[in-house]
Parts: structure tokens; C-alpha cells; sequence
């Protein structure tokens, strides 16, 4: 209603910013994204969309491409990392709710919202490196890295981790180490794996692993406490001996995975706290910009994807902007603050040493004999919340 040939700037052509730039678009703006690369790639391997993200792609007409660039999973495997043994297998089926939990390389996610965001009329701009933001004016003022100025009526920034906007909002705050590194990699897959996450758990360290791109590679994920501190960064490479003796105690299954390893990267886990202020006049933050999470949830772009949703719809709902945004960040910040939180208690649970962590084994298969619909059951405020249904 109230977005129709809107101008809309957005910085960053991630997951968060893609996803709100076709959302907005079909809705009738006229979006803008500012890109700093000189093409839009991705790093990183595997991301799992869960239903609560999955209903926001098709809400904005991307189900089918999601579904023909994922694998759709069928269960979570909990595994004794040290002996292989499972020890709860969770079965996503109990819920699905239709939408599905999937399997997607990143590269996948960002190529079809890409796709999607062009074909709803969206300008993509390259090298836009943006130095500063300025919002102490009527429009946000921005500046790039060759000098050049703009005012633009409504920004909003995708911007990630280390958001120009965040900190024009809130200053900067330093992030807190967390004393984990991960390493991230891909493997050679035969195409007969099973569409399921594995979580192989030990003391001081966990691996996920789940098949990608049609079954043919195997995606790695694995989480060291260390109190060496690591850049927060996803290109810095790691030699893959590194990744082999901190998991040389593991099974045979996960050393023969971690043998194939040819490229590894490498980077420290932060603790960033939820943005304290994600708006002020017509400037916002969305995603990795206003609330950072750790990985043990597999939420981060399942929140951006609901920021999306819910961001467009609020601008749409009413002519105030200033109003429109305090709503956004009103609905948004309990939920995402609840899953941040839920993420930093997951890396506890996985890592537990002796005897308690013979104990939660015993426990977690009990309960999964008795009440196979329990442990996920815990999680329907999460897989289940849809933020495309008033």
C-alpha cells in the first residue's frame, strides 16, 4: 500500500539483503542495494533453512527455486563423536509444517535470491564501498570509499557483522571471545547419502556435517574450545592438519572425512549483544546487523529471512516511516534476543565432559525411545513461529 514507488537503499547483498530487497520490490518500491564487491559471490559452504525461514522464501515467491537448489533434510543424527554410536536420531518430519527443513550451499541461497531480487525490478550496484553514515540530517548521508556523497530517502542496512549503520546507531562495542574457533570445508560425497545432519559430539569440540548440492559434496562444520584467539573472519585458511588433530580422538567415520580435507578456513566465534538500537529517523538495521548469532541454532539467515518479511510489511502497513521501523524493531528483537540466547546455550550442551556428558547421552536416548516427539517438540516456538501468517 504505502511502498509503491518508494525509494529504498539497502547495503549489502547477503542473505538479510537480498531477501528484504525483493520483498520490498514486489510490493512496489523501487530498491536500491549497494554491494562493496565488485560481483556478488559467497564464501562459505552449507546453511540449513529451516520451516520458520523457508515460509518467508516462498511468501516472496522463491518455494520452487528453493526446492530445486536444496536438498529437503529428513532427520538430525546426535552422535557419540569419540565412539560413533548415535545417540538420538530427531525426525524433521514431526516438523515440517509443510515448508520443509533444507539443505542449501550458500552460494545456492544467494544465486536464486539474487535471481529473485533482479526479476522484481531491484538495482544491483558493485563496488559501493561505504565509508561513512551519516544520519543526523533529513536522509542518511552517505559516503563510499572513492569520496563520492549520497543522500538517499530511506537506508536500510544488510551490512553484517560489522555494519557502517550499526555503528552510526550505537557506537561500537567491542565483541566478546567466546574461546571457540570453527573450521568450515567440503568434501567428495557419494550421492547416496541420506539427506540428514549428523552433530558428532565431544569434550571441548563438536562436527556437523550434511550432504549438499544433490547428495555429491558433504559440508563440514567443526567447533574447537581453544583459548588461542582467532580473526573473526571467514576467508583467513587453515592447514588442514590443524582441523585433523583437534578431532584425531574421533570416529573412524569422522577422521575418514576429515582425511579428504584439502581447504580448510578457519575463524574465532564472537559474542556480539542484540543492537540496543536498530532505527532512528529513516535508517535501519536488519540481520547480522542488528542481531549477530553464534551457529548452533542454524538461525542466522532464517532471521534475516524473517527480518525481510517482517521489515517489508511494517514500511507497507503505514505512511510514518519512523513509526513503521519502531514497529519492526518492536516485534523483531524479542524473538531474535530469545534466539541468540537459545544459540549460546546449544555450544554448552554439545560439549560437555565427563561424567555429565555420559549422563546427557543416557538421558537424551531414554527420552528418545519414551518420547520420540519430545526434543523437538522444544523447538516449536522456533521452527514453527510463521511470520507470513497475521
Amino acid at each position: 500500500m504505502h511502498l509503491r514507488d518508494r525509494e529504498i537503499t539497502i547495503l549489502g547483498a547477503g542473505v538479510a539483503g537480498l531477501a528484504v530487497a525483493r520483498a520490498l520490490a514486489i510490493r512496489g518500491a523501487k530498491v536500491t542495494v549497494l554491494e562493496q564487491a565488485d560481483a556478488i559471490r559467497e564464501v562459505g559452504a552449507g546453511l540449513q533453512i529451516s520451516p520458520n525461514g523457508a515460509a518467508v522464501l516462498r511468501a516472496i515467491g522463491l518455494g520452487a527455486a528453493l526446492d530445486a537448489a536444496a536438498l529437503r533434510a529428513r532427520a538430525v543424527r546426535l552422535i557419540d563423536g569419540l565412539s560413533g554410536d548415535q545417540v538420538l536420531r530427531i525426525d524433521l518430519a514431526r516438523a515440517d509444517g509443510g515448508h520443509g527443513f533444507h539443505l542449501v550451499h550458500r552460494a545456492a541461497l544467494i544465486a536464486l535470491l539474487l535471481e529473485g531480487a533482479r526479476a522484481a525490478g531491484v538495482a544491483i550496484r558493485l563496488l559501493q564501498k561505504i565509508e561513512t553514515v551519516d544520519r543526523s540530517g533529513d536522509q542518511p548521508h552517505l559516503v563510499n570509499a572513492q569520496g563520492a556523497a549520497l543522500n538517499v530517502p530511506l537506508l536500510i542496512g544488510a551490512d553484517g557483522l560489522h555494519s557502517r549503520l550499526r555503528q552510526a546507531l550505537n557506537g561500537t562495542i567491542a565483541p566478546f571471545f567466546t574461546n571457540q574457533v570453527a573450521w568450515r570445508a567440503t568434501i567428495p560425497a557419494p550421492p547416496d547419502e541420506p539427506a540428514e545432519a549428523e552433530v558428532h559430539m565431544g569434550p571441548g569440540r563438536h562436527l556437523v556435517s550434511y550432504p549438499l548440492r544433490g547428495g555429491t559434496l558433504r559440508n563440514i562444520v567443526a567447533i574447537e574450545e581453544r583459548n588461542r584467539w582467532v580473526d573473526e573472519s571467514w576467508s583467513l585458511r587453515d592447514d588442514p592438519i590443524e582441523l585433523r588433530l583437534a578431532f584425531g580422538g574421533f570416529s573412524p567415520r569422522v577422521r575418514s572425512w576429515l582425511d579428504q580435507v584439502q581447504d580448510v578456513w578457519l575463524w574465532g566465534l564472537f559474542r556480539h549483544p542484540v543492537a540496543r538500537l536498530w532505527h532512528k529517523g529513516h535508517a535501519v538495521i536488519l540481520g547480522d546487523a542488528a542481531h549477530p548469532t553464534l551457529p548452533f541454532l542454524a538461525q542466522g539467515a532464517n532471521m534475516g529471512l524473517e527480518d525481510a518479511w517482517v521489515l517489508a510489511e511494517c514500511l507497507d502497513a503505514t505512511p510514518d516511516t519512523e513509526a513503521a521501523l519502531a514497529r519492526f524493531q518492536a516485534v523483531r528483537a524479542p524473538r531474535c534476543t530469545a534466539i541468540v540466547e537459545a544459540a549460546n546455550t546449544n555450544a554448552r550442551a554439545y560439549h560437555l565432559r565427563s561424567p555429565w556428558r555420559e549422563a546427557a547421552h543416557l538421558g537424551l536416548r531414554v527420552a528418545g525411545r519414551l518420547t520420540p516427539a519430545l526434543p523437538l517438540r522444544r523447538f516449536d516456538w522456533l521452527y514453527g513461529h510463521d511470520v507470513t501468517k497475521k
